[in-house]
């Protein structure tokens, strides 16, 4: 392959990593050095340049595409509204599982709604739905999640017992996201965590204030 070639093949694996990938693994794939790859790099940068939307940033030995950052205003505008949605709808789903299943480990509330629920477990304990209620007695003593006096508060309830049953509350959770009430309002975005063990320390240094 010549250097077009590879160049195609690094814009295609930046595309679809969405993150940034090490340098090392395409010098190693493709057998070149530094002055090689950053041939290729110059390649992309003329195309993706500082009139284009989308950017090749470095870092720590790594290459990532990025939006351009003069359109990050205009970007927010229009993704922040949709991200925020997603969020509640998730979140809103979430703290169900979370009331009927509780307590709950966030890998089981996972394996149950079949995606990472990170945002949606942040989300509801910035808003004082859901808390830290202990830690399950297995390997790595995960966090255990139950509901707070504020979500009884919230959906009206006395105590528990009076859950309605579980395609019920699906329903009432889908009308409060549907009509926009002050329960979807009010939630806000947190910011990003890089990973599992960072909410779990956030998570413990909560309950031991």
């Amino acid at each position: 392959m010549n250097l077009n070639e590879i160049a195609e093949t690094i814009e295609a694996v930046l595309f679809v990593a969405g993150e940034g990938v090490d340098i090392d693994e395409f010098k190693s794939r493709y057998e070149m050095n530094d002055r090689e790859f950053n041939k290729c790099l110059d390649i992309l940068k003329q195309k993706y340049n500082e009139t284009s939307g989308i950017n090749i940033i470095q870092y720590k030995n790594k290459v990532q595409f990025c939006s351009n950052p003069k359109l990050a205003d205009t970007i927010a505008e229009i993704l922040n509204p949709i991200r925020e949605r997603n969020l509640t709808r998730a979140a809103l789903e979430t703290v169900a599982v979370i009331a009927y299943k509780q307590p709950i480990t966030r890998s089981e509330i996972e394996y149950i709604r079949g995606v990472n629920c990170d945002y949606p477990i942040q989300l509801l304990q910035s808003n004082n739905l859901i808390e830290v209620v202990g830690r399950k007695d297995s390997i790595g003593k995960p966090l255990l999640f139950g509901t707070t006096e504020n979500f009884l508060k919230r959906f009206e309830l006395k105590n528990l017992e009076e859950l309605p049953d579980y395609n019920a509350l699906l329903d009432r959770i889908r009308v409060i996201h549907s009509e926009g009430d002050s329960l979807y309002r009010e939630f806000t975005i947190p910011d990003e965590v890089d990973d599992d063990s960072q909410s779990d320390q956030k998570d413990l240094n909560d309950t031991q204030k």
